[in-house]
């Protein structure tokens, strides 16, 4: 398996790798890139898979990514494995960014008023809508009442402005990382077709010599 590693890591372990990777974000960005540039299939299918995995990160589905971006990875006929690596265009440095970009554009199709103070505490906004969610859950079994307005506003006032502002950035970012990707994975694999062209030519003709010896 691509993704599955040999060793399992503490959940500390896990939690401050996700927020800052071993050798850091650069060396984890050129690790992604080396990963999709080898994927064994056609330049454009990988770059379609790259679309759907940035457009992905401007969706509010966090924990759901891989899963969305596979799904529209195989509506797109693209790499689903692309796509999975693509979605680390969202992380614990991009985040709040695409979360502002894709609720202010969001409001401003909606016509509704954007609260500055939401860039402050987005991640918390998430976190306190999770609770609030698994606390109503435990109510339905618990036979105590549940309290869905702080959802209700959450919906209103976060989720549904972000998911129709990530519309337009998430195109306008897939598309580019599309575009920038699609030559250079073609670049790649034509070189490398050649290194290998070169690698076997060099052994037939030492075969070649040692049989005419």
């Amino acid at each position: 398996m691509v993704f599955r590693r040999r060793d399992r890591r503490p959940p500390l372990r896990a939690l401050a790798d996700f927020l800052w990777p071993r050798g850091g974000w650069g060396r984890a960005f050129l690790y992604v890139k080396h990963r999709v540039r080898r994927l064994p299939d056609s330049p454009e299918r990988i770059a379609r898979g790259i679309w759907a995995g940035v457009f992905t990160t401007f969706t509010p589905f966090y924990g759901l990514h891989f899963l969305v971006a596979a799904l529209i990875a195989r509506v797109m006929n693209g790499n689903i494995l692309a796509s999975l690596s693509a979605t680390f265009f969202g992380n614990p440095l991009t985040y709040v960014p695409i979360g502002v970009a894709s609720l202010q554009t969001g409001h401003w199709l909606l016509g509704t008023e954007f609260d500055e103070k939401v860039d402050k505490s987005l991640v918390g906004k998430f976190m306190d809508a999770g609770k609030d969610l698994k606390d109503n859950l435990f109510a339905l079994f618990m036979d105590q009442p549940a309290d869905w307005q702080g959802l209700h506003l959450f919906y209103n006032e976060v989720f549904y402005p972000y998911m129709i502002g990530g519309v337009i950035p998430g195109i306008i970012s897939a598309t580019v990382c599309y575009v920038l990707s699609l030559p250079a994975i073609r670049f790649y694999q034509q070189r490398r077709r050649a290194k290998i062209k070169a690698k076997f030519e060099a052994i037939k003709q030492r075969a070649d010599v040692g049989t005419g010896s």
